[in-house]
């Protein structure tokens, strides 16, 4: 796209392999089966809690096999990805029983892994016990501002980052399960934010977090708005925010629901917008010293976050069992994007900054 060669998507390696689908929801029908159909990989079977609701995602994908439970599809010896899209009380359960098929290769999991770290622990430690792949869906890395980002950072095309932000002011869809959890935006919706800025930066070495309840969420809740600084061992300065109430959204109300974010380094700016709220392409204009002169360069793609970059999701993890290479979203990698959504939690407990120390994981 540029003089530096940019890519926005992945190349997709390798398709081998057959995927079994378990969720019915909106995550798994507009996003995860709707991005293997644009990526060309096979789906073979689909269950949810509701066999009805299956039937009607199978008929609209043309899966070929729907079974009663996620129970016997992770059974289907024809299957070797088993993808889950369910709440994450409920998850750790189906990782187990796929982790004892010994047809399973993989698993894609959602996030949060589990409801507690401790729990994310383990299993990782058990899929690896078992040889099994297991990667967590933590799919804003797959955004493709976030991925053109990624390569002018490593690049050296900004310098040295000094400040990066995040600034979202929208409103999620939260599904009906989070109700009967304490907890609310910082480990459903900051945990994409939170786990992007480690893939850009690094794990950081301090968390401040401030929160307060959203007036439009009707059900009890500690963390509604949530703003939570990052210090990173450099000195970078990181901040995130997650700003769920963004305005009234009445009807008659023109809301301007958006999500902006900015790095500043010592050779350059980069600056765009993540798409989700709107529907729209993410986007991304940087200027740099020693790549442009100092003029502003904005690349351009027509694909988006939602649905095109669960097919980067989904192709990392079948490399990783084609190729033997650990996959990108590792779930030893996800449990330290845990570790840190739970020291945020902490900050907010202790009304305080708190350090951050990755050795324990």
């Amino acid at each position: 796209m540029t003089a530096l060669n940019l890519t926005a998507d992945p190349v997709i390696r390798c398709r081998d392999y057959r995927i079994g689908a378990i969720g019915a929801g909106m995550i798994m029908a507009e996003c995860h089966l709707e991005a293997y159909r644009l990526g060309g990989f096979t789906v073979g079977a689909i269950a949810s809690r509701t066999r009805a609701k299956a039937e009607e995602i199978a008929t609209r994908y043309g899966i070929a096999s729907v079974h009663d439970t996620p129970e016997a599809l992770i059974a289907d010896a024809s299957l070797d990805i088993i993808d889950i899209a369910y709440p994450p009380h409920l998850q750790p359960a189906l990782i187990r029983h796929a982790l004892r098929q010994p047809h399973i290769k993989g698993i894609l999991a959602q996030k949060p892994l589990a409801l507690s770290l401790e729990e994310a622990r383990a299993l990782r430690d058990e899929a690896k016990a078992a040889g099994k792949i297991l990667s967590v869906n933590q799919n804003m890395r797959y955004d493709q501002s976030m991925r053109v980002l990624k390569q002018l950072l490593d690049h050296g095309a900004l310098g040295e980052p000094v400040f990066a932000q995040i600034d979202m002011h929208a409103i999620p869809h939260w599904q009906g399960f989070l109700q009967g959890y304490d907890r609310l935006t910082l480990s459903n919706m900051s945990v994409h934010h939170l786990d992007v800025l480690r893939f850009l930066f690094g794990d950081p070495s301090e968390v401040t977090t401030v929160t307060r309840t959203d007036p439009r969420t009707e059900f009890a809740h500690q963390d509604g708005i949530v703003s939570t600084m990052l210090r990173f061992p450099s000195g970078l300065l990181a901040l995130s925010l997650e700003d769920v109430w963004s305005g009234p959204s009445a009807e008659g109300y023109a809301d301007d629901q958006h999500i902006n974010w900015r790095v500043e380094g010592t050779e350059g700016v980069a600056k765009g917008t993540i798409g989700w709220p709107t529907g729209a392409p993410s986007t991304l204009t940087y200027a740099s010293r020693k790549e442009t002169g100092g003029a502003w360069v904005s690349p351009e793609w027509d694909t988006m976050w939602f649905p095109h970059a669960f097919i980067g999701v989904m192709e990392q993890l079948q490399w990783a069992i084609h190729s033997g290479e650990a996959p990108a979203l590792s779930v030893a990698d996800n449990v330290r994007t845990m570790a840190l959504v739970e020291a945020a939690y902490r900050s907010i407990d202790e009304a305080r900054t708190v350090a951050h120390d990755i050795s324990q994981d």
